[in-house]
């Protein structure tokens, strides 16, 4: 007869089988096993490992009463917590753990549908163990997101992470920036009314309204903008000439947002502002330009000294006839000009009999 000796320690248990039948079960001690019997030793703080059909060995209604059974179906997943703390996560099958000795909760989710409706922290789904079975998405700072589960639009989504559990229903996010943007449209060649070429380089700011119009219902809304503008702008340029263009060109942008219209709103978009940066003047135009410019300076020119000549021989006649009716102020007059006389000559010499001093004296003295 076969006699076996076998230690019990705390938080153990032992299966004793014979022909693969349980037929009893050892708790914490030291046991003697009579005859051709096998003996498990499982640890309790462990899942139970069933070497046989578990099934089988749960009609033996004591172990039954030991072990909490977990059945995880198909699209179901099992979040396992102890003393609070995620552990696990168990797939589709059929688990058994032992009872009473670590305080264990079961947490099914159901990975059918795509939003995640279970209270689970972001922590536990950005844990590795959940990588799998989870799909993120971020909407960053200052966007906005479309959520479009299995290609239908479900809702406009603020900044911010977002999770859904991952199965065979598509989820997509588009996400468009909603601060405000500038666009440059640079190099653009027009014709005027007068037939000038210019070459203007033109800004607009814009911003993303309806997020659902831009993405949706437009294909690149910035590029279709981008095209309306330079058609407003072709408008605005040759509906007047060179030169009202080049007075007009720092209040353009008033007269541009009202040629777009409402173009830009069915893009979703709100055009804040636009204007002229540069008009560049091609070719043989800038030669033109430059000529008609010193032909105008020229002609200021002249008129400026015709006025001044003719205010000059305005006031000598004036002087003229105060003059002759005022003999005082003839003298002073003669007494100037000949204190200018004497301002410009350095020395005197006097040769001859004539008397230069006399001379002066009958000058002054008249």
């Amino acid at each position: 007869m076969m006699l076996k000796n076998v230690q019990i320690k705390a938080y153990q248990v032992g299966l004793v089988f014979k022909n693969r039948n349980l037929t009893e079960i050892l708790r914490e001690g030291n046991h003697w096993i009579v005859g051709n019997k096998s003996v498990e030793i499982h640890e309790m703080k462990n899942p139970y490992k069933a070497t046989e059909d578990l099934n089988l060995l749960l009609k033996n209604e004591e172990l039954g009463n030991m072990l909490e059974i977990v059945d995880v179906k198909d699209g179901e997943i099992v979040l396992i917590y102890e003393n609070g703390i995620f552990k696990e996560v168990l797939n589709v099958g059929q688990y058994a753990f032992w009872k009473g000795i670590l305080n264990r909760e079961y947490h099914k989710a159901d990975l059918t549908k795509v939003e995640i409706t279970e209270k689970i922290s972001k922590t536990i789904l950005e844990n590795i163990k959940l990588k799998n079975f989870v799909r993120k998405f971020v909407v960053p700072n200052q966007y906005k997101g479309l959520l479009l589960i299995d290609g239908k639009l479900t809702g406009v989504l603020e900044a911010g992470t977002y999770y859904f559990w991952n199965n065979e229903i598509s989820v997509e996010m588009k996400c468009v920036d909603t601060r405000m943007q500038q666009m440059e449209i640079a190099g653009q060649e027009l014709l005027t009314k007068d037939k000038a070429m210019l070459r203007i380089n033109f800004y607009v700011r814009y911003q993303v309204e309806n997020v659902e119009k831009a993405l949706m219902q437009n294909k690149e809304h910035d590029k279709q903008l981008y095209i309306l503008m330079q058609l407003a702008l072709r408008e605005f340029v040759g509906a007047l000439t060179l030169d009202e263009l080049l007075l007009k060109k720092d209040t353009v942008s008033k007269e541009i947002l009202e040629n777009l219209g409402t173009k830009a709103e069915d893009l979703g978009l709100k055009a804040m502002d636009a204007g002229i940066r540069d008009v560049i003047l091609t070719g043989e135009m800038k030669e033109i330009m430059n000529q008609v410019l010193i032909a105008e300076k020229k002609a200021q020119a002249n008129t400026i000294m015709r006025r001044e000549e003719t205010a000059s021989t305005r006031s000598l006649l004036n002087t003229a006839k105060l003059m002759e009716e005022n003999e005082v102020l003839w003298k002073l007059k003669e007494m100037e000009y000949m204190e200018k006389i004497a301002d410009k000559i350095g020395d005197i010499t006097v040769s001859g009999n004539s008397n230069i001093v006399s001379q002066l004296k009958e000058i002054f003295a008249r």
